[in-house]
């Protein structure tokens, strides 16, 4: 059975450990526009949490990655059926949008492609356009008084266009090639004319790699409160001709085009006309079927209702004492964590590629991004799902020979660093690897699927996989290509880190299934994280940053230098580092200067390395002072709390306050950048509680929360773990005051440190206490093990 089928028990089970939640319907206080424009290219639209179907407005805008734009200034275009949430590259998805008409001059007269039918939005009185949106719904005004609504089934669409008093000729366009990309072709297209019934399929381009994804559709139309009784006028369209009558486009036929549609409007009262869109990555037929399955009552407000609550359920598992706490502070911590529930996307019943009874899951847009805090966000409050998500990449590899790293649409789409699902298995399996069975896991298969990962080199590396032949012989990736030739030569150094940390994740995986050999082979891999310091370096302008991550030949040698300003904004070359086979100096996205900070599995060696404490300190400000800190860039993101590994736990405090205060906002442009498949959202959700985890460790880095209370309830443990301040002083603009982690108690115990929890602490019914202090000297206690773990210092055994 699909585990998504025990919901509602969960659900139960979820009310029963959260006792009179402070805040019942948290989905009140989400903001879908947050990061909607100015590059968050986040999706505002309708869908489930984890939906296939995220049904959403789509603009001219070039910003269009989620299809959406809040700036007034981009037109409206279309309601597409699939958009992914956050992401760079190109614009994806958005298939299938639907338009409706007020009035044309006539039939073969309406303007049909998307520049010509373009249309600006209302525009309220603040200058924002006219769009509202809520969990599982949206809707917009447009300016030829047509009022759109969008809600959606895991599979399904159901639109409401409301037309003006005076259209007396309603209608709707189906666009079938106008993706993101406009990329549409050999395009199907099937009318009936009896009941207006359009099916159709055509291919698409991926956004972020090579390939093409074939997909289906099938629109239906009814009247809301009185009966339409089919189309009165019909026919397709070739972008600005239109062909009444015509039922059919087939074959190899290419470019915009679509149906159009005309229907009666109300004799009586509002003409509101409901369109159901299934969608298929298998048939139309399946389309179809999809759509008559899991909206056959027609019934908006309902299905409205249904998805409303599926996400006051998952948003209400994490709870929030609001006393003292501004409503913004509120709003941006489940807005984040809303976002971080959009994608990955369960496509499961719709792989084209292969039969399976696994879930299938998609839209991993990439693991590179979310691997830091998406995951071990979901293994505090959604566990079930991650078990789904962990089972589909597992089943990936089954059937394509590696585990997915970046994934659109069904296809294979670029890696950006390592083999990041390692670390995201490995979160999934030190987490919840004693309820692995019982969540349907196969445990050798996990296992199995890490191994081809570290071990076997795939014909394209930039595709899947790793340049494992290099690594595994070398401990490090080299800056030139010997015999392996399986991709392309570039993010030596930012590569090797990954792998490494990878390694490091497989070994805690190996020493959990009792394979004591891997786990110290695995463990001593790891290590090769450090085969890239270069003790020789200095930054430009300080002399006492000595050390830095380099590019190292296969001989040993250490004769490319890479400035370690470069890819930030102190680089004199202004590079960015992004996937370009011409770049060749190591470093994907950010700067020696960040990445020489990344190996989480054995920070204290790094600290070693740095010349002690006071130098990794002083190098930590200095990344802040001097900008080197990204906000908009996952690599940084480890970075506000790395002080507490140098005992200076209130100096992560200090800076990951700044970091929500300077960076995120309740605005349509309150994101640092693009939200990256919820990286950001979840990276913000973790500051707002006062945490950031180390993945695939049992670990969470611990500062004091925005609340005076934060709980955390497992549905698959049932139990609640709460997080409380004593004396809690509300949240200082400058963040400093009494936010300071100065105690910690544990159901009424003495704790052993200041600096982090672990994880033994979410899965029984536990009250941490913290008191706090406006003594940003503190440190994380005297206990042996009060610092955070390292493998150099014994940690992780």
């Amino acid at each position: 059975m699909h585990l998504l089928a025990f919901l509602p028990l969960l659900s139960s089970l979820v009310l029963q450990c959260i006792a009179d939640p402070f805040i019942p319907n948290p989905a009140d206080y989400v903001l879908p526009f947050i990061g909607t424009t100015n590059g968050g290219h986040v999706f505002p639209g309708a869908t489930l949490p984890h939906g296939m179907v995220k049904a959403g407005l789509d603009t001219n805008s070039p910003g269009n990655q989620a299809g959406y734009d809040a700036d007034p200034q981009y037109d409206a275009i279309g309601f597409s059926q699939l958009h992914d949430s956050g992401t760079g590259g190109s614009a994806s998805l958005s298939n299938f949008k639907i338009w409706p008409f007020a009035s044309c001059s006539s039939f073969t007269e309406c303007p049909t492609s998307p520049s010509s039918r373009a249309v600006p939005r209302k525009i309220l009185s603040d200058g924002s356009p006219d769009d509202a949106a809520s969990p599982g719904y949206f809707a917009s005004n447009l300016s030829t008084g047509i009022r759109a609504e969008l809600t959606t089934t895991r599979r399904t669409a159901l639109h409401r266009y409301t037309f003006p008093s005076n259209s007396s000729e309603p209608r709707l366009l189906v666009d079938l090639t106008d993706d993101g990309l406009q990329s549409g072709y050999d395009v199907t297209l099937l009318i009936d004319p009896t009941t207006g019934r359009v099916m159709g399929d055509a291919w698409f381009e991926g956004s972020f790699g090579p390939g093409a994804y074939h997909l289906f559709t099938c629109v239906d139309f009814k009247g809301e409160g009185y009966d339409i009784s089919g189309p009165t006028e019909y026919g397709s369209w070739s972008f600005n001709t239109v062909t009444q009558n015509k039922t059919n486009l087939s074959g190899t036929y290419s470019g915009s085009s679509g149906a159009l549609l005309t229907f009666p409007p109300a004799t009586n009262g509002t003409t509101s006309v409901l369109v159901r869109v299934g969608v298929s990555f298998i048939s139309s037929a399946q389309a179809c079927s999809n759509a008559e399955a899991e909206i056959s009552d027609w019934d908006f407000e309902r299905v409205r209702s249904d998805a409303l609550a599926q996400w006051n359920e998952l948003l209400g598992r994490i709870q929030v004492d609001p006393t003292g706490v501004e409503e913004e502070t509120i709003q941006l911590f489940y807005s984040s964590l809303y976002r971080t529930h959009i994608v990955p996307a369960d496509y499961s019943g719709e792989n084209p590629k292969w039969q399976s009874t696994e879930p299938y899951y998609d839209s991993y847009y990439c693991n590179w991004d979310t691997f830091r805090t998406l995951y071990p966000l979901f293994s505090l409050h959604d566990p079930e799902r991650f078990a789904l998500i962990t089972r589909a990449m597992i089943d990936i590899w089954r059937f394509e020979g590696w585990l997915p790293e970046c994934r659109g649409a069904t296809i294979q789409q670029w890696v950006q660093g390592g083999s990041n699902a390692d670390p995201i298995l490995g979160e999934f399996f030190v987490k919840y690897h004693e309820h692995a069975t019982a969540l349907n896991i196969s445990v050798s298969d996990l296992y199995a699927s890490l191994l081809t990962d570290s071990q076997n080199e795939p014909g394209d590396w930039d595709l899947q996989g790793r340049q494992a032949i290099a690594w595994n012989n070398l401990n490090y990736v080299p800056d030139e290509l010997n015999s392996d030739f399986g991709g392309t030569n570039t993010r030596q150094v930012s590569r090797t880190l990954e792998y490494a940390f990878g390694d490091f994740a497989i070994s805690q995986v190996a020493k959990l299934i009792g394979n004591d050999t891997d786990a110290a082979k695995f463990a001593k891999r790891a290590n090769g994280a450090f085969n890239m310091w270069n003790p020789n370096i200095t930054l430009p302008g300080f002399p006492g940053v000595i050390g830095m991550m380099q590019l190292k030949s296969s001989t040993g040698a250490f004769d490319m230098y890479t400035d370690p300003r470069h890819c930030s904004v102190n680089d004199p070359t202004h590079s960015t580092c992004y996937l370009d086979s011409n770049n060749h100096d190591g470093f994907y996205e950010s700067s020696p200067m960040v990445y020489s900070q990344f190996v989480p599995h054995d920070t204290a060696q790094l600290i070693t390395l740095q010349g002690g404490n006071e130098s990794f300190i002083d190098r930590l400000d200095i990344i802040f002072n001097q900008s080197y800190f990204d906000p908009t860039d996952e690599p940084s993101q480890q970075i506000p709390f790395m002080y507490h590994y140098a005992n200076r736990p209130g100096l992560s405090t200090k800076q990951s306050r700044q970091v929500i205060s300077e960076s995120y906002n309740t605005s349509v442009s309150g994101l640092p950048g693009n939200d990256d498949s919820g990286a950001m959202g979840s990276y913000a959700a973790f500051l707002l509680a006062g945490l950031y985890p180390v993945p695939a460790t049992t670990q969470y880095l611990l500062s004091s929360p925005f609340f005076p209370s934060i709980s955390f309830s497992n549905p698959l443990y049932e139990t609640t773990t709460t997080i409380k301040t004593n004396n809690w002083a509300g949240n200082p603009a400058d963040g400093i005051g009494t936010v300071y982690v100065s105690n910690v108690v544990v159901n009424g115990e003495q704790y052993k440190s200041n600096c982090y929890l672990d994880w033994d602490l979410f899965i029984a019914d536990t009250v941490i206490e913290l008191t706090l202090s406006d003594d940003d000297n503190l440190g994380c206690g005297d206990n042996a093990n009060a610092l955070p773990p390292s493998l150099s210092t014994g940690g992780f055994n």
